[in-house]
């Protein structure tokens, strides 16, 4: 997947759960990566984190490691 959509879909998903109650944004955004994302769209989102994650959500970079 290109990085662009990658870095698309996932700040999607942190912008949605960054409405809902509570202060676990990070732990629900890595639970809805597990959950729906193959393990090579997981494994892409880790390393480009690991490289600086450009463009990445703060509520993504702090999912990532609970991936």
């Amino acid at each position: 997947m290109s990085p662009d959509k990658m870095i698309r879909m996932a700040n999607q998903i942190a912008t949605f759960f960054k409405t809902q109650p509570g202060d676990d944004a990070p732990a629900k955004v890595a639970a809805h990566i597990t959950d729906f994302w193959e393990p090579r769209m997981r494994a892409q989102l880790r390393d480009y984190a690991a490289a600086g994650g450009e463009g990445l959500d703060g509520i993504v970079l702090k999912a990532v490691p609970l991936v």
